[in-house]
């Protein structure tokens, strides 16, 4: 069904999530996996005064990103997956943007991406790069929800003393 899947990727445990899935796609499918980091400068532009040092700031950046494709690659390997890496520099483009570029430049059948499934007013504040990738993408987008992006499981009621409520009914 795919032959090529692209993963977006930023070291966070949301997107491992996502890489995971790729990679379980990838291998179920016999596809090509191409795992996709985009360098984020959006910090530098929040200290003007980085500006003297921006140069040598992205090429610490660059370093950064190229570890971070090296490990995924490496654990894409160690589950029978060669992966193919990519290394965008983001200049100011929304990531979204670059990465159904990226997808249609190299012919992707699917986009895969983490996402932390955030609603209401976090979501407003943050915004969501996997839902402009949705919005943008022309091609099959699978977001893989992190656990903190689910509706919460219930903790147990517990009584006085930290001992947990009876329920009334009796054990066997």
């Amino acid at each position: 069904m795919y032959r090529k899947i692209l993963v977006a990727i930023d070291d966070s445990d949301t997107s491992a999530r996502g890489l995971d899935e790729a990679i379980k796609l990838a291998r179920g499918e016999s596809a090509q996996l191409c795992i996709l980091h985009a360098i984020e400068p959006t910090a530098l532009a929040m200290y003007p005064e980085a500006a003297a040092y921006a140069d040598d700031l992205f090429e610490l950046l660059r370093e950064s990103g190229k570890q971070v494709l090296q490990k995924a690659a490496a654990k894409a390997a160690r589950r029978g997956v060669k992966a193919r890496t990519a290394l965008i520099d983001n200049r100011g483009f929304p990531i979204a943007e670059l990465i159904v570029e990226y997808a249609g430049v190299w012919k992707a059948d699917v986009i895969v991406l983490g996402t932390h499934g955030r609603r209401g007013f976090s979501h407003l504040l943050m915004g969501s790069d996997a839902e402009s990738v949705v919005r943008l993408s022309p091609i099959p987008v699978l977001l893989v929800r992190s656990p903190e992006g689910g509706v919460p499981k219930a903790a147990p009621a517990k009584r006085a003393g930290g001992a947990k409520r009876s329920t009334g009914r009796k054990r066997a």
